[in-house]
């Protein structure tokens, strides 16, 4: 496992680049050439319910760099289970770790992503960079499209595999934009689509906290049986608000992290 916090965040934005182009887009129009321009709210990760490679697998990452759990979420119509971990400098990203509860999936999914997993090595699991090591196994398109009929969660991750899913730009820190409405009409305005799966911004002040999201880019997957054009990551965009008690809101909202998950729907 990585020793260097910073370290870890770097290789997955630079593998989250790799696969989402549009990301330099997005900085050039908020105002940013430079990645350090824009703070990261958070990160997401998705992942199975199975002891190899379960959420607590996936978080144990972070917490061997100071990272504490502190909040859980449910997802009951996506079949997902989720937590989302904070440092101790507010600085660092938060991290949210979601998984699919296999045993509420049909046998023949839940069969087809124990088949999967059964090809990660297990000390794979632990290496410095699995959290950013993609797919250790290969697919063929029949397959993906079998799994996305039942699972948009599910064939994603047979797809793209580990690592992040999206990264989060913090509006409250953008120097040339004072409200997600904003960056919304700029994202709009320069040709981005946006997920308005429960409308563009999802959450509201009371719950202390917005978000909106691009809808994922459309870039190659390497299939078994040849590439595909499918949809890859998204950048996410939140705004938080101050809690009676004076310090910013840090945990998600249910019902909004609800619609986000959408962000990598197929179209």
């Amino acid at each position: 496992m990585h020793t260097d916090v910073k370290a870890l965040f770097e290789n997955l934005w630079q593998n989250y680049l790799s696969v989402t182009p549009s990301t330099k887009k997005v900085h050039e129009l908020l105002g940013s050439s430079q990645q350090d321009d824009v703070i990261n709210d958070h990160i997401a990760l998705r992942t199975f319910n199975l002891p190899k490679v379960s959420l607590e697998k996936l978080a144990a990452h972070f917490l061997a760099l100071g990272y504490k759990e502190c909040g859980e979420y449910h997802f009951e119509a996506k079949k997902l289970y989720a937590k989302h971990f904070e440092h101790a400098d507010s600085t660092l990203p938060k991290v949210f770790i979601s998984e699919l509860l296999l045993e509420q999936c049909s046998p023949s999914l839940k069969a087809t992503i124990e088949s999967l997993v059964a090809q990660i090595p297990e000390e794979a699991v632990t290496a410095d960079n699995f959290l950013y090591s993609g797919t250790h196994w290969q697919v063929d398109r029949a397959t993906y499209e079998s799994l996305l009929a039942e699972s948009e969660y599910a064939a994603w991750v047979a797809a793209w595999g580990y690592r992040a899913n999206h990264f989060t730009v913090s509006v409250n820190y953008l120097q040339n934009f004072s409200s997600l409405e904003q960056v919304n009409e700029a994202l709009k305005t320069a040709g981005f689509l946006l997920n308005t799966s429960g409308g563009e911004i999802k959450g509201t002040p009371e719950v202390y906290l917005e978000q909106s999201s691009t809808l994922a880019d459309i870039v190659p997957v390497a299939f078994s049986d040849g590439d595909a054009h499918i949809p890859s990551c998204f950048y996410e965009f939140a705004r938080r608000y101050t809690l009676p008690n004076g310090a910013l809101y840090t945990g998600f909202v249910a019902a909004s992290a609800d619609k986000i998950f959408e962000s990598t729907n197929a179209r």
